[in-house]
Formats: C-alpha cells, structure tokens, sequence
C-alpha cells in the first residue's frame, strides 16, 4: 500500500494545470523563447571563438580598433565602449525598477523608468550606430597583399599609427572610377580609395620615418614592426589600398573580424532596436492606464525578461570582441 502523502500545496504547484509554477503562459512563453535566443547567440559566439583562437597570430587587437570617443579626437581605446556597456547595464537598472513599481501598482513611477529604460536603449543604439560608421569609414588606411594579408603603417619616431594621408604622394595619373567589370550597378559615389596604390608606394620610398607593420602578433602582443629595409621590401608585395573596413576587406587585420564584427553586434543591435519599440509600446500602454484597469502589469514584466536577456548577451559579446 502506498503511504506517500500528497499534499495541497504539492498539488497546486506541481499538478499542471493553465499556471504551472504560477507562472502566466506569457510569461512561460517568453522564456521559451529567451532559451532557443541565447542558443542562438551561443552558437555565433561559439563560431567566433573558434575563428578567434585559430587565426590568433593575426587577429586584429581590439585596443587598436575601438579608439574613438565622439567630438574628441585622439586614442581612447574602448573608452567608449565602456561608456555604451554602462548606459546598457543602467538601463536594466531601472527595468528592474519599471517592474518592482508595477508590482506595487505605481503607474508613474512605472512610466518614469520606463522612459530612462527607453533613452538608455536608444543612447545604446545611437552609439552602435556611430561605432560602426567610424569603424567602415576607417581612419588611417592600409595596403593589402595578393595573399590577403594587411600592411599597416608606423612613424618611426612615434611609433603611433601613419595615415595614408600622411606620407602619400600625389600623383599625375589616369585612375578609372568605373568600368564594366567593376558592376554596372555602380552609378555614383567615390568608387575608388582616396590614395591609388602608386601614390601610397611612391610615398612611402620617399617618407624614411614611415615603416610598415604586418598582422603577425609577437610574443609581447604587439603587431610585428618591420624595420626600414624590411619594409622597402614588403612594399612591393601590396596588391591595393583598402581604407576602413567591409565583409571583404578590413584595415584592421583579418577579413573574418569584420564579418563576426557586423554580424553578432548587428544582430545584438537589432535586439536592442526591437527593445527600445517594444518599450515605447508598453510604455504609452501605460500611460493610458491599460495595465491599470487590468489590475496588474504583467506585461511590464515579460518586457523586462526581454531586456535583462539583451543586457546579459551584451556582456558575453563585449568580453568575446573587446576584452579577450
């Protein structure tokens, strides 16, 4: 004979029913749905890992890449990156006080953290947005072999990166904008660099504080510097001028950090763009006192799981691309 006691509290939490755990199917749904997300992230966070750690020896230094503040000019690596993490991780701040003044039935001050949460999300957004204008649009320039490696440039009594403009010689010769090979979808814009691959070679010979630095990371971390004779000799081997960075070229370094670089952050971005319209909807919803006559704010909350979920993945991809 069986002598196990079920009790009523057991039964209640345990038995089924429409609100298993006494959790909404709302809410059971955005969890559902946040699981198969951070697989998915996982999965290109994963990949890029693997990349990372294969192509180490030539993989672009973070701290060399992200160096700009706006309105400021000058080296501030992941200054402001720093700076998009923190209003991330504020903004989930007042989520979580969004929610706690829902539970409390507090309509305004559910509407003044939800607008913080909202200008936080699009401050977030605004500056992803400049981050990767700033990082297609390319600061100093480079060359690129026929292998596909990239040559940057060093001032030798610096040792701070050369532009192009700086030491590039300006020559009297035909450049084709446009040819048939090149995509007849081509109609307008500035279709080639800013620097033909002669002016950059010309320059160089002639600029003797001028030397050139490979992908290759030395044992100290540091890009492989190439003294003067060595780099007249690794001149020869540029095959272009690439400025910025795209899905086939990067100034930077490696192709594929480019690739991983506007993929996961883009889809990140997205996620944060979905959020911040999402949080404009409830927020209004709010405002018209919607959760108020339903005596609850539920909705607040699952919107909460959302953006908490954004914020973690922020952290996973901040530390994948910028810190490791």
């Amino acid at each position: 004979m069986d002598s196990t006691v079920t009790t009523g509290a057991d039964e209640n939490i345990w038995g089924g029913g429409n609100r298993p755990l006494a959790a909404s199917y709302g809410k059971l749904m955005m969890w559902f749905f946040l699981v198969s997300d951070a697989l998915t992230f996982s999965g290109f966070l994963a990949s890029y890992g693997f990349s990372r750690f294969k192509f180490i020896e030539t993989w672009p230094i973070a701290d060399e890449v992200f160096t700009h503040v706006p309105f400021f000019h000058g080296n501030f690596p992941m200054y402001y990156v720093a700076f998009m993490t923190f209003i991330l991780i504020m903004s989930s701040v007042t989520m979580v006080l969004a929610v706690d003044a829902g539970h409390r039935l507090q309509k305004t001050k559910v509407i003044w953290y939800m607008f913080l949460t909202i200008i936080g999300g699009a401050i977030f957004v605004g500056s992803q947005a400049w981050e990767w204008a700033t990082f297609i649009r390319g600061d100093y320039g480079a060359l690129e072999t026929n292998g596909g490696r990239i040559l940057q440039f060093v001032k030798a009594d610096s040792g701070e990166r050369a532009a192009l403009a700086d030491f590039a010689k300006i020559l009297e010769e035909d450049r084709v904008g446009h040819e048939k090979k090149n995509g007849v979808w081509f109609y307008q814009g500035e279709a080639l660099p800013s620097y033909s691959l002669n002016e950059v070679t010309e320059g160089f010979k002639s600029n003797p504080n001028i030397l050139i630095r490979t992908e290759t990371i030395t044992a100290e971390g540091e890009k492989t510097l190439l003294t003067r004779e060595e780099s007249l000799k690794k001149i020869k081997d540029g095959a272009l001028v690439v400025e910025g960075a795209n899905l086939v070229r990067n100034e930077y370094g490696s192709r594929l950090f480019a690739d991983f670089f506007f993929f996961i952050t883009g889809f990140h971005g997205f996620h944060v763009f979905s959020g911040v319209l999402i949080n404009i909807i409830i927020f209004f919803n709010v405002i018209i006192g919607t959760y108020e006559r339903r005596g609850h704010y539920e909705m607040v909350e699952k919107v909460g799981l959302y953006w908490h979920f954004v914020d973690l993945v922020w952290v996973f991809v901040f530390t994948f691309f910028y810190l490791v």
